[in-house]
Order: structure tokens, then C-alpha cells, then sequence
């Protein structure tokens, strides 16, 4: 019997799958949630209907999904990558001209019933058409510069269409997940290297181009950086929700006010608590150990995504898996580092824990695939 005869009557079958499953990130996942149902619970003041509640509901029926996703065989994924890029390139054109806009950015489709948010979708689609292209691409070429070109453009292309929206955060996570995918997937250092030099002389230019004749920003613009790199300089203004951010995050101290005694939170100084700020209530409510927590349960999520995706000997699922990982990373550090004043204001939520339904939905899906990857490995 050969070995590849081996690895495929080797794969689990049926109902035999669920026993396959990676168990220990499910529980993970579950801790995560129920961490989100708990503050959201203490934002809407001790109310399950506020927000709890709804996401509790759509908690159920994206793990559903996820069980239901990872019965699927890994070809499949690999197969519809370049179907679901188009479409989902297809979509963000479509909001670029009849979007639905809400608080001053157009960033959703109005499908009647539901409203769809086409670049949350874009971020596991990207990972897919990467993965199957450095899958269907043979080792010796991935770092030779015309191969370097195509998965550029694959990036800059949506990240381009989001911007425009506009949504900085998702086109930083876009282009850094796709960063990512391909630096896993061999790409050489030098070219990163270059990319990171050329950012780094273009952000001096900007910033030396200041009182100039040549002055590349707009004045406002150049405040937002002020403001950014000393929110005291408008507290009342544009530093105001990094201000009374950074007010809730040092009164938690060590072991926090206790639940539901967060004052920035029940006062309502604190913007958007239910949404992208949600992590400043859990800090104010249960301080540093408690902050600490929910950042190793999110270590640890990424932690078993890599450890499946270095154990699977299927170079599509391992890059798919370390993809997502990626892209999961970048959503809780990039949250993180925004409500602490480590980066500007860019509205990306807390992954399962913030309110919303399109991104905790599309995250179970995508633990799903991992889920998928992970059952149907070769064994």
C-alpha cells in the first residue's frame, strides 16, 4: 500500500468526523464568548435583551455552522478560492457605488432581510486565494519578483476598494494579513524589508513636508496625528474616546472595580462600550489579571491554529489555517493596541467579544475552515 493510498483510507469518514475535531480550540472559542456575553450583559446594564442576548443567539448558530463546516472536505476550499475572491471583489465594487451608509462610511450591501458587510468576507476570501495560489505555485518561484507581483496586486486591489469606503482598519488588516500568508509561504525577507524601508520614508517624508510649500497632508490631518500621539492636546475633541479609554484602563489596577462597577462605563463616558471599547469596560471591571486572561485565551487560540497547521502535511490547509490564525491576531491586536492609545482609532472590534453579528459570524465560519483543515489532515 503506498502512502498516499495510506493517508486517504486513513481520513475519517461520517459521522466519525466530530471525534477529529480540534476540541480544545472549540472550548477556547466557547471561553472566549461567554467572556463577551458577560461584559456585554454589564454594558447593557444588567439587561440580556440590550446585547447579550442577541449575541448569545447568533453564538449558537455560527458554532453550528463551524461543526457543520468542518465536515467539509479540504478540496473543496481549495476550489471555490478564486470564486469566492471574484465575487467578493465584485461585492466591494458594488458598495463603492450603491453601498448603504451608516455614521458617514459606506461599507454595507442592503440585502432586505440582512445587511452584508463585503470586506468582512474579503479577509477570509484573501486567505483562500493565497493559500491556493502558493499551493498551486512550486517552491522555486515564490520568492522570483514576477510571481512577488501577482499576490501584491491580489492584495492592493481590495484593500484598495475598502479604503475608499472609508475603512482604514480593514485595509490594515488586509494588507497585513496578506503580508502575512505570503511571508509563511516562503516570500523573502528582503522584500518585506524593502516594503517596511519604503514606509518608513514615506511617513518621514509626510511628516517633514509639514509648513512647507510642498506639505502633503491637509492641516486636519496632520491634528489627527497630534492628537494621536498626545490625545491631551484635545480632550474634549478628537482625543476624547482615547482619553476617557486610557481613564478606564488605569482605574482597573490589578484586580479591577468589580463587575458591573466600572464608573467610565455605567457613566457613559466611555464611547461605543458595546463595540470596538468593550475591552477598556473589561479592564476597568476586572483590571490587569483580568485583561491578561482574555489576552491568553486569545493567545491560545492562535496557538493550537498553529500547531494544527505545522502538523498538516497539506500545504493549501496549512496555509489556509495559518491565514486565518493571522487574520484573527490581527483583529484582537489591533483592537487592543487602538483602545491603549499604541495605535489611531480604526474601528476594528474585539473578535467575539465586541456587539455585532457579521463578525462573529464570519470568524465561526472561518474556525470552520480551520476545523476542516485540521479534521481531514492526512494522517
Amino acid at each position: 500500500m503506498s502512502y498516499l493510498n495510506y493517508q486517504v483510507t486513513t481520513t475519517p469518514t461520517g459521522w466519525r468526523k466530530i471525534l477529529y475535531l480540534n476540541w480544545p480550540l472549540v472550548l477556547l472559542i466557547t471561553a472566549v464568548a461567554c467572556t463577551g456575553f458577560l461584559m456585554l450583559y454589564s454594558v447593557g446594564g444588567g439587561r440580556l435583551e440590550a446585547w447579550a442576548e442577541p449575541q448569545m443567539e447568533r453564538f449558537a448558530v455560527g458554532m453550528v455552522a463551524m461543526v457543520g463546516l468542518s465536515f467539509v472536505p479540504i478540496w473543496f476550499w481549495r476550489s471555490i478560492a478564486v470564486p469566492a475572491y471574484v465575487i467578493c471583489v465584485l461585492m466591494l465594487f458594488a458598495v463603492d457605488m450603491f453601498g448603504h451608509t451608516t455614521m458617514g462610511a459606506q461599507r454595507w450591501l442592503d440585502l432586505g432581510p440582512i445587511r452584508l458587510q463585503p470586506s468582512e468576507l474579503m479577509k477570509i476570501a484573501l486567505v483562500l486565494m493565497l493559500a491556493a495560489y502558493y499551493d498551486w505555485l512550486p517552491l522555486e518561484k515564490v520568492s522570483r519578483p514576477l510571481w512577488v507581483l501577482i499576490p501584491i496586486f491580489l492584495i492592493l486591489l481590495p484593500t484598495g476598494l475598502v479604503m475608499i469606503q472609508p475603512d482604514l482598519g480593514t485595509s490594515i488588516m488586509l494588507t497585513l494579513g496578506g503580508a502575512l500568508t505570503a511571508f509563511v509561504a516562503g516570500v523573502s525577507l528582503w522584500y518585506f524589508a524593502f516594503v517596511i524601508a519604503l514606509i518608513v520614508g514615506a511617513v518621514f517624508t509626510v511628516l517633514e513636508s509639514r509648513g512647507t510649500p510642498w506639505q502633503l497632508l491637509h492641516d486636519y490631518q496632520f491634528k489627527r496625528i497630534d492628537t494621536f500621539l498626545d490625545p491631551t492636546s484635545d480632550p474634549l475633541g478628537a482625543g476624547y474616546n482615547i482619553t476617557q479609554a486610557q481613564i478606564a484602563l488605569g482605574s482597573g489596577g490589578w484586580s479591577g472595580r468589580g463587575f458591573m462597577q466600572g464608573t467610565q462605563s455605567r457613566l457613559n463616558f466611555l464611547p461605543e462600550k458595546h463595540t470596538d471599547f468593550i475591552f477598556t469596560t473589561l479592564a476597568e471591571e476586572f483590571g490587569f489579571i483580568g485583561s491578561l486572561s482574555l489576552l491568553a485565551l486569545y493567545a491560545l487560540i492562535v496557538g493550537f491554529c498553529l500547531h494544527s497547521a505545522l502538523t498538516n502535511r497539506d500545504r493549501f490547509a496549512s496555509l489556509m489555517t495559518v491565514g486565518i490564525a493571522a487574520t484573527f491576531f490581527l483583529y484582537f491586536g489591533v483592537n487592543m493596541g487602538m483602545v491603549m492609545g499604541l495605535m489611531p482609532v480604526v474601528g476594528v472590534p474585539l473578535p467575539m467579544v465586541s456587539y455585532g453579528g457579521t463578525q462573529l459570524m464570519i470568524l465561526l465560519m472561518a474556525f470552520g475552515m480551520v476545523q476542516s483543515a485540521h479534521v481531514h489532515r492526512p494522517r
